[in-house]
């Protein structure tokens, strides 16, 4: 490793919007020195979903010892680090405030830059970590748990909101979905796997186009679809096929995000499309995003899986940007869980 202190930008960037506790290091912004990730699945899979104070509670319990992990595996101390960087929102309210104590009082203690960084932001420029050749223009497609958005992003920190799901989030579909089969959680990498042994052509489940010209979600009216039949074949003493309605229900999904992303890059005129969150690690939309992208001549990333999830490198890099920009975070800069995708501290 080469590294020379007086010229290259280290970045410390915390995570801690759900149930990851993340901390990495990163040179320059898309060098990843380390990037560790300690995950709590294991402590709400029992609860089918994240308790917040389950979930702050244990970020208390692991921040410090990932924060020593992430400096000795990326081989920096304190004093090398140039600024700080950490997620203030959107995401669960206790859980953000770990992350932003801890990061700090860190910046106070070494008297460094604080930035604090959007972490829908944070999954787009996973992609600029896997593919170091990437820059803006493009077409984002931002599918994760917690949201859905097509973003059109001009360049660094500029964003335009073309669509949003209107309800419930794709993530947030897939893991209703997989607690109806009984799937256990997280959902998503389950339907993603069952789905691979069933007939995506068994069911036909609606998909919602909305008005015409909108590139906005909606998978309130799929979910409910997907319950309805389940009851219905209960009622009637029907077997279910799970696979198959795993199948049938990821197709819907997919090819409604894919139709509209693809759209939407070409009315807008752009080439070139992103996938990010944590829906981006789903295999059947990388695959049909991917065919339908080449029939169009559309260039498509997407990051590996590591950093599809929750990570503090996602982060670093949206701080590094901020602060090359000249972007700083005061001492007071608090959690906002709701916070919206180009909103800035």
């Amino acid at each position: 490793m080469s590294i020379n202190f007086k010229e290259d930008i280290i970045t410390l960037a915390i995570e801690s919007s759900c149930d990851e506790t993340s901390v990495s290091v990163l040179k320059n912004g898309r060098e990843v020195l380390s990037n560790i990730i300690n995950s709590q699945i294991e402590q709400h899979k029992k609860f089918g979903g994240v308790v917040p104070e389950v979930a702050s509670r244990k970020h208390i319990e692991n921040i410090n010892g990932v924060i020593s992990e992430a400096l000795e595996k990326a081989e920096v101390s304190f004093s090398d680090i140039t600024h700080v960087g950490v997620t203030y929102g959107p995401g669960l309210v206790g859980a953000l405030l770990v992350g932003l104590s801890a990061a700090k009082a860190i910046a106070f203690a070494r008297e460094i830059p604080l930035n604090g960084v959007n972490h829908i932001e944070g999954h787009v420029y996973a992609n600029f970590i896997e593919h170091k050749e990437l820059e803006p223009p493009f077409i984002c497609l931002i599918v994760s748990g917690g949201h859905t958005h097509l973003v059109y992003m001009k360049d660094y920190g500029q964003y335009e909101v073309l669509g949003k799901t209107r309800d419930d989030a794709a993530g947030e579909a897939f893991d209703k979905v997989a607690r109806a089969l009984g799937l256990g959680y997280p959902g998503g990498p389950q339907i993603d796997k069952l789905a691979k042994e069933g007939n995506s052509d068994a069911i036909q489940f609606p998909k919602a186009y909305l008005e015409e010209g909108s590139y906005d979600f909606s998978f309130s009216g799929l979910k409910s679809a997907v319950l309805n039949y389940l009851n219905s074949q209960k009622m009637k003493g029907l077997d279910i096929q799970v696979a198959d309605v795993a199948a049938s229900f990821q197709k819907s999904v997919v090819e409604i995000l894919t139709e509209k992303t693809i759209k939407c890059a070409l009315e807008k005129g752009v080439n070139r499309v992103v996938l990010a969150g944590g829906v981006a690690a789903n295999s059947g939309l990388r695959s049909y995003l991917q065919g339908e992208c080449g029939k169009n001549n559309i260039d498509l990333k997407y990051p590996s899986l590591t950093l599809c999830t929750d990570n503090a490198a996602m982060i670093g890099c949206v701080a590094y940007y901020d602060y090359v920009r000249g972007l700083r975070s005061n001492l007071d800069l608090n959690a906002i869980p709701s916070l919206k995708i180009g909103d800035h501290y």
